[in-house]
């Protein structure tokens, strides 16, 4: 078999249990779904899951690192850096792109444990922007943490109600909040030298 015929039945096969998670996540819960439900779903052998993941942890580890390589790609325009506004921007824009995805995943048959993923990823992305605390009152990464959570909770939110405004401006509302916590934080004392 030719290596192009391989990499199409390997990408279809993705496809075909990725959606199939994501429709049982939305139906049963994370939680509740086995292997043999996603890939009878999915209507692919168990032999091909266990091929191209571990577990049902893994397949949502690929899909996740998949969207965020994608909003990553998004934030960076041909190479350079957008603007922040900008960046907000994609970043919701990329978030509604994978709605269905991130919806089930966060919604209320979603994972804790990819709440938990989702909020320390952003935490991470937040943290390169951040300047370092520089007070025994700021622990090293409070208000990264603090971002991210909230960042996590805004795309759920903005998910449970159906994506009531456009991604413009849950972005401005989102960066207006991250603006009033980066705001706090800088006003956090130094410590004497």
């Amino acid at each position: 078999m030719s290596r192009s015929v391989e990499n199409v039945r390997v990408r279809r096969t993705r496809k075909l249990l990725r959606d199939a998670l994501i429709e049982l996540i939305e139906e049963r819960g994370f939680d509740r779904l086995t292997v043999g439900e996603i890939t009878e779903r999915a209507m692919v052998s168990r032999a091909a899951f266990y091929r191209n993941y571990r577990d049902k942890f893994h397949l949502v580890e690929q899909v996740f690192d998949d969207a965020m390589d994608a909003l990553l790609g998004a934030i960076a325009d041909g190479g350079e850096v957008r603007p922040a506004a900008e960046r907000w921007v994609a970043f919701f824009e990329h978030i509604d792109r994978y709605h269905r995805f991130y919806a089930a995943m966060l919604g209320k048959k979603g994972s804790s444990w990819f709440a938990a993923k989702m909020r320390a990823s952003l935490a991470d992305m937040v943290k390169e922007h951040l300047p370092a605390p520089s007070a025994p009152a700021a622990p090293d990464g409070l208000a990264a943490t603090v971002l991210g959570a909230m960042f996590t909770q805004s795309i759920t939110w903005w998910l449970e109600h159906g994506r009531p405004s456009p991604p413009r401006e849950i972005a401005a509302q989102s960066a207006h909040l991250a603006g009033a916590v980066i705001s706090a934080a800088n006003t956090w004392p130094t410590p004497a030298s």
